[in-house]
This record gives structure tokens, C-alpha cells and sequence, in this order.
């Protein structure tokens, strides 16, 4: 059981249900996205498009989600617009990281504080960070020490603190490999074991499912990495290696597999308490938007991605646990 103040606690609800879970959806993506955007447009390429894009996804499907979690760059004006009855998660890390530097280190967004941030309307701050757990101890070190400054700065300003973790493997790039599936369940649940330690400060971590599911029997018809059996207990070890409230990310895989993905999770035992599900909800409504216009994007936002989410809330009806149970 964790302790939270009264100030997060009262935060924490405003970004979930009423049940104690967390329905949010994720467009904080800034990059990747106006690179998506682009490949479908010349009209809508740069700073205008995604801007408008985020207010559009906001408009249309934070009515259906406790909360929408935004980058403060581009995000801000979409935050304005979401449903009064959704949290808001704000994110304070800059997007992506310096490919030609060894070991992603994280870097924050230099024009803004967690004190910043709760004064532009945030109810929670959110924090990606890169991390493999067998990677070398001056750089894990360095990335410990980071987290608890950001931990610390949320303490101060009495706020929440999401902490996303995507793990990798500092000598395997291909993170789509069998090689990387096999690896993969050791490095998502350390990182969690670790930055559940009580220095960090984290209220609530964002993580990947401790397995890949396109190389679990039954879910694949290519070649397995694990029996069902096997990633079974991956999900049980990933619920037991913490007892903060946890929540999924999609890790852009399809809208279905993703559900059926926390239908697996909740039957293997996983006390998991929602997600905040990004691009599996959107990103097949990038392609109209930028391509056929903002009507067209609308149009798709408040077809498939408005079921996207309606199914997806279904499901986390019948498979997500309440971090009430979690928290005193």
C-alpha cells in the first residue's frame, strides 16, 4: 500500500473513473507525429497541423476517457478543449532521444518546471524514460538520480508523478526481434522493481506488458518466444513486482490486439489499474486527416476512434483492478 496526499489523491480521481481505474488516452507524441502527418500531406506539414490535430482528437474522445495526456509544446491548445469531465497529464520530457549518444539519456523540456506545468492546468506530470536495466551502472545511475529530482520536484509541488518506462537492449536494436522478445520480460518487470523504490517518488508507473505478444502461442501464427503458460506468469511476476498502481501503454499495436492483450493479462493474474492508450485509438485517423482534411479526420475520430475507445473502455471494465485497493 502506498500513502498519498490528499492534494494526489484528489488528482489521481480526476483522472480516473469512479471505480478507481485510469481510462486515458495518450497523444503526447510530437515528432512521430508530425512525421505521420506529414507523409499524407503537404498542406498540413509543420506546427499548424499537429496542433490542430490534438484539438480534434481532444474534442472528439476525451469525452469518452478519464483523462488525456498532452505535451506542453503542442498540446496546450488541445487541453482546452478536452471534456470537463476528463483529468489532464502533462509531459515533461523532451520527445525522443539523441540516437548518436550512447545510453538514451533523458532530457527535460528547458523551459518548464513542475511548477509550470500544475499552473498550466496539469493534474498530473508524466516522465518518459528509456531504461535498460543490464545497461552500464554510470548510465543507470545517471537515470536514477534524474528520477528522483523529478520525483522530488512532484513532492514539491504536491502533484502526481507518472513515471512511463520503455525498456530496450543496449546491445539489441531490433526490439521487434525474437531475440529481444525472449530478453524482454527480465527488462520491463527490473525497471519496475526498481523505480517502485520509495526515492523515486512515482505514484503511478506506465509500463509495457512484460511480453511481446506477437510471439505468444495462440496469438501468433508465426514463431513463438513463449507458451501461454509461460507468458502467463510473466504478467502474475510483472503484478507482483510492485505495489504501486501500474497502468498499460499500447506500444502502438493495433486497436485489437491490445485488448485482447488486457483480456490475457487480467486471466494471468495482473492487478493492472487501466492504461493510457496512445496511437492503437488514433492513428489510423492520422492518414484522412492528412490527406483529405480536417472534416475527414473528424469524421474518423468520431467513428473508429470513438469505437476504438468504447471497446477498449469494455474491456478495461472486465479486466482492470481499482488502485483504490492500492493506496491508503
Amino acid at each position: 500500500m502506498i500513502e498519498l496526499t490528499k492534494n494526489k489523491l484528489a488528482a489521481l480521481k480526476r483522472l480516473s473513473d469512479e471505480n478507481g481505474v485510469i481510462g486515458a488516452l495518450a497523444i503526447d507524441q510530437r515528432g512521430s507525429l508530425k512525421k505521420m502527418i506529414a507523409a499524407g500531406s503537404a498542406s498540413h506539414v509543420g506546427d499548424e497541423g499537429i496542433i490542430r490535430f490534438k484539438e480534434l482528437v481532444s474534442e472528439e474522445l476525451t469525452p469518452f476517457s478519464t483523462a488525456i495526456l498532452l505535451d506542453p509544446e503542442y498540446g496546450l491548445p488541445a487541453a482546452k478543449v478536452r471534456s470537463r469531465d476528463a483529468g489532464l497529464l502533462v509531459a515533461y520530457e523532451k520527445t525522443g532521444y539523441d540516437a548518436t549518444a550512447v545510453g538514451r539519456l533523458p532530457d527535460l523540456l528547458p523551459e518548464w518546471s513542475v511548477k509550470r506545468l500544475k499552473e498550466a492546468g496539469a493534474d498530473a506530470v508524466k516522465f518518459l524514460l528509456y531504461y535498460d536495466a543490464d545497461e552500464d551502472k554510470k548510465i543507470n545511475d545517471y537515470k536514477h538520480v534524474y528520477m528522483e529530482r523529478v520525483g522530488s520536484e512532484c513532492v514539491a509541488e504536491d502533484i502526481p508523478f507518472f513515471l512511463e518506462i520503455v525498456s530496450y537492449d543496449a546491445e539489441n536494436d531490433n526490439v521487434k526481434s525474437k531475440s529481444y522478445a525472449k530478453v524482454k520480460p527480465h527488462k520491463v518487470i527490473e525497471a519496475m522493481r526498481e523505480f517502485s523504490k520509495p526515492q523515486y517518488n512515482v505514484d503511478v508507473l506506465k509500463v509495457e506488458v512484460p511480453v511481446d505478444m506477437n510471439f505468444v502461442e495462440g496469438y501468433t501464427e508465426g514463431e513463438t518466444a513463449y507458451s501461454k503458460e509461460e507468458a502467463a506468469a510473466y504478467f502474475k511476476e510483472q503484478s507482483e513486482a510492485t505495489e504501486l498502481p501500474f497502468i498499460f501503454l499500447s506500444a502502438g499495436v493495433s486497436a485489437e490486439l491490445f485488448q485482447e492483450t488486457l483480456k490475457f493479462a487480467k486471466e494471468s493474474g495482473s492487478t493492472f489499474n487501466g492504461v493510457l492508450c496512445g496511437r492503437a485509438t488514433w492513428k489510423d485517423g492520422v492518414a484522412p486527416f492528412a490527406t483529405d482534411g480536417e472534416q475527414a479526420g473528424r469524421t474518423w475520430l468520431q467513428d473508429t476512434g470513438k469505437k476504438n475507445i468504447e471497446e477498449l473502455n469494455g474491456v478495461l471494465k472486465e479486466s482492470a483492478s481499482s488502485w483504490f485497493d492500492k493506496v491508503k
